[in-house]
Parts: C-alpha cells; structure tokens; sequence
C-alpha cells in the first residue's frame, strides 16, 4: 500500500551549521560513492512535493533529500540478487544463524552503502523477503539512482525469549555481537566499508534494536531508520539484567560521542497506545525531540495506518531519500 500524497509532513531538523555538518562529516565517503551520487543530483534545491519541511527557530542547514532524475544504475534494468547465508552461532537455533543479503547487480565494492535490517518480534528475515522489501528497495534505488546492499539477520533465541538484539547479560546468547561482528564481516568481506557507508534500520522490536545498536556502537554506522520502534528498553523476558539503561537510546544520548548520527523515525498516525499492548505511540515524537534538542539531524514521517508492514513499506521512499541524502553529504 503506497499512499505518498496522504503522507503527513516530513519534519527534518538540524540544529547544526554548515562548519558543524562539514565537522562531523570531516571523514567523508569514498570518491567513488560521492562521484556517482552527485552526478545524479540537481544542483537546486530540492522541491519535496508530498512534504513539508520544518526547521528548528535558531535555524541550520538540513540535509535534506534531493530527487534526481529515476534510471541509470542497474537496479532499474534488473532486480537484486539474493542469498541466505547461514553462520555458526551457539545461541541460534540449531546452532546456526541465517543472514538473508539482497545485493545489486554488479561486483561488490568497498563504496557500495550497506543497510542492516532488524526484523520485529514476532517475526523474522523470512518475514522481510515475504514482504518483497528486496524488490521494493530495487525500486528505490533505480528512482534515487543510489544502490545499496540489503542484509537482514535471523534474530531469534532457542528458547523463544524476546532478544531485544542484544547479547543476554546470561550468556546464553549474543545477538547485539552477532549484528555488530559476524554480520559485517560475512556481508563486506575484503570490501569493509566506512562508517559512513553503513545505516542499521528496523521494525517494531528492530526499530528499537537498530536507535540502540546504532548509539552503543557509533564506530560503526552514521544512520540509524526505526519503523515503528520504541526508545526505552522493554525487555519483558529480563535479557538485559540489571542494564536497561544501558541498553535503552533515550538513556543513552547522555553518553554522547553521537552527535553525527542521523536518526529517520517512521510512526503510523494509527499506532496503538501502550494500553493495548505493545503500543508505541508518541515515541517518535519523543525522541525526535531529545535529537533535536541536542542538535542531531533527524526526521520523522507519519503515514497513515497502524503498527504493520503496509503502513511501514508506504514510507520507504522517505526513508531511502533520507539514506541517499547522508550517504551522499560532503563538506
């Protein structure tokens, strides 16, 4: 279900300047990637037709999405290929855990984005092939012009316990190490990207896991996308221990040494509130302010429906312009 023209407003905001953008982007993508995006992009200034942008009273400069002319990358002729790899991990089940990689066509490279995927949790990366999300990403990246590797892990426990994709303070599994180690190594191989290069996103319980993996491991990416996610820790099965607020994003901002991270927030306009289990209404709004008030970009998209992949899936192409735009950003 795509309903862009029903979409309530984009707001982007950043309460950075220019020289704190080009400082916190001082280590800047591969030539290669920054050739290839801008060669595409128009040199005005983006006209986004289905949203409106707000930015914060003391002003700054967004680093907002541009829409280049549709074509020219592989993706448009020819969808991506995809691959299930399965790695030893003693806390899957059955002892090995799947790693679904949707690639573009072409040889790899080491300027090639990558977008891990956390899947919710009552889900898996099963789920997110049956939702098409490889097919529906090909799309956006022939419209964009930017292509980008897709790599989605199984991240379920023997025992059935919801993982909050972090490794249990009992030992008995590591999903947060899984995501952060194994992952990267089985999707880069000898094409290890820079942190600028990589976005962590996720649905529902994934959204939370990809705010929290994103501010615990800061060497790692610069983007974070949460559809649906909440921002304090849940953990109704205590895999967390004692350390929630180790573990929860809102908590964790006061940690600092994220500053260049860019958060985009998905929330239905019809999510349910926590009365009825589960519910995560406000919690973009409410987070997008604790980033905002620490003057982090980020932006938030409400489109019409609840807490389900078809209201999640309408905002894709806000999500995938947000992506492009920071992969692309340069001093």
């Amino acid at each position: 279900m795509f309903t862009s023209l029903s979409w309530r407003p984009l707001v982007l905001a950043s309460s950075c300047t220019v020289a704190m953008v080009a400082a916190t982007l001082a280590t800047v993508p591969s030539e290669g990637l920054v050739d290839r995006v801008e060669a595409r992009l128009p040199q005005s200034t983006p006209e986004l037709a289905t949203h409106e942008m707000r930015l914060p009273d003391e002003g700054g400069t967004p680093l907002a999405a541009q829409h280049p002319d549709p074509g020219g990358v592989a993706a448009c002729d020819e969808g991506g290929s995809d691959e299930v790899i399965t790695l030893d991990d003693d806390g899957a089940p059955g002892g090995q855990r799947p790693l679904w990689v949707h690639r573009p066509q072409g040889p790899d490279s080491a300027d090639l984005p990558v977008l891990y995927l956390l899947h919710g949790a009552a889900s898996t990366h099963v789920t997110l092939m049956e939702q098409g999300l490889g097919p529906l990403l090909d799309r956006e990246m022939c419209r964009t012009g930017v292509e980008f590797v897709v790599a989605a892990p199984h991240g379920q426990e023997p025992g059935g316990a919801t993982t909050e994709w972090a490794d249990a303070a009992d030992g008995s599994f590591g999903l947060e190490s899984f995501v952060t180690g194994d992952a990267v190594e089985a999707v880069e191989g000898e094409h290890a990207r820079h942190r600028n290069l990589r976005a962590i996103g996720g649905f529902s319980m994934g959204g939370y896991g990809a705010a929290n993996l994103a501010l615990r491991n800061t060497e790692l990416y610069t983007q974070a996308a949460s559809f649906g996610g909440y921002f304090s820790a849940d953990d109704p099965h205590g895999v967390l221990g004692d350390d929630t607020d180790g573990h929860s994003p809102d908590r964790l901002l006061d940690h600092g040494g994220a500053d260049d991270l860019r958060f985009v927030l998905v929330e239905g306009d019809e999510e349910h509130p926590a009365a009825r289990g589960g519910g995560v209404r406000g919690e973009a709004e409410r987070f997008a302010g604790l980033l905002e008030g620490r003057g982090m970009t980020v932006a938030t998209d409400h489109p019409d429906g609840g807490h389900d992949f078809d209201t999640w899936k309408s905002s894709v192409p806000t999500v995938v312009d947000f992506l492009a735009a920071g992969w692309a950003a340069s001093p």
